[in-house]
């Protein structure tokens, strides 16, 4: 049996693994690449840790990234392990070694809100960056929700009282849509039609995702969001907002219904992360509170730094 496969039954046996490191979602999110899982297990050959990872190469360099559209990836330890920073270390390092043997000229991922794994990463030699994400955990009163926007939030949203959320948007007609939306700012989308519809597929079998669309009373769409989540969080994955309504108010209400439908599932909200300042500012205007994860990185051959002053390794991991 494939460390894949024992991985694909460790998960289904587990209480909760977060949705970026579900088989399924790396399947997806890799499709057409190599994804591939390392496993740390006890004496007795039990997996108590686990990582999936994407394998990029790239002339003679091979490297660890992100998937794209993947906010969290690293180690996943079973709840066990998660109590004991001892054991928690152990599992580390043992995949610590298993990464060593890779070869690989560089290592990024990031890891977990909370995991344990951080600390003991940067103790192996690991260089660790404080990264943000902005989530909001309690949507059981809108009225209560929707007091904690922020004033130029809650007057969007009374302009777009003329506006109504639909669900009929399909991936093919979120991607056109999305794609005029960058063009008209002059930028390119970062994904494929093919990965989107892919990733669609995967995700509406397991009743997982939801096109969101704000539109007029003629069903013109102004802004959309593609929606997915687990057990614990909806991810507000891929926003697109078209600059020409950008003063109807449409963004706000398109926030307001993606949380409505996270309420609906019982799960929490996360805007899926921003660095980005202009971003931040808009999701922290939502009552959002910020919530700080890490990435993890190791760079195993020096001249790999070379490499990215010509090309971001972000960008690498994208085609």
């Amino acid at each position: 049996m494939t460390n894949k496969e024992r991985y694909t039954e460790w998960v289904a046996a587990q209480e909760y693994v977060p949705l970026f490191m579900q088989p399924w979602w790396m399947d997806a999110v890799c499709a057409g690449k190599q994804w591939d899982v390392l496993l740390a297990e006890d004496e007795a050959g039990k997996i108590i840790g686990a990582m999936p990872y994407l394998l990029r190469k790239r002339a003679w360099y091979k490297y660890i990234v992100m998937p794209q559209q993947t906010q969290i990836g690293g180690i996943w330890v079973t709840p066990e392990v998660t109590a004991d920073k001892w054991k928690t270390a152990e599992v580390c390092r043992l995949i610590k070694e298993q990464i060593d043997q890779l070869g690989v000229a560089y290592y990024y991922q990031q890891f977990m809100p909370g995991s344990l794994c951080v600390n003991a990463m940067r103790a192996l030699g690991f260089k660790t960056k404080e990264r943000v994400t902005y989530r909001v955990d309690d949507l059981s009163n809108l009225d209560e929700l929707i007091a904690s926007f922020s004033k130029n939030k809650r007057r969007q949203l009374q302009k777009a009282l003329s506006l109504h959320a639909e669900h009929a948007m399909d991936a093919e007609e979120f991607y056109r849509f999305h794609t005029r939306c960058l063009a008209a700012r002059k930028r390119k989308i970062g994904y494929s039609r093919e990965f989107l519809l892919v990733l669609e597929r995967k995700a509406r079998r397991l009743g997982q995702c939801r096109i969101l669309s704000i539109c007029n009373a003629d069903g013109q769409v102004y802004a959309a969001a593609f929606l997915v989540w687990d057990k614990s969080y909806m991810y507000y994955l891929i926003p697109a907002y078209d600059p020409a309504f950008g003063d109807s108010g449409a963004g706000a209400l398109l926030v307001l219904e993606a949380m409505k439908l996270a309420r609906e599932k019982q799960v929490r909200f996360d805007f899926e992360g921003s660095m980005e300042r202009g971003t931040a500012k808009h999701y922290k205007q939502f009552g959002s509170t910020p919530t700080t994860y890490y990435s993890v990185e190791k760079y195993y051959k020096p001249l790999f730094r070379i490499a990215l002053w010509f090309q971001k390794i972000r960008e690498w991991g994208m085609h």
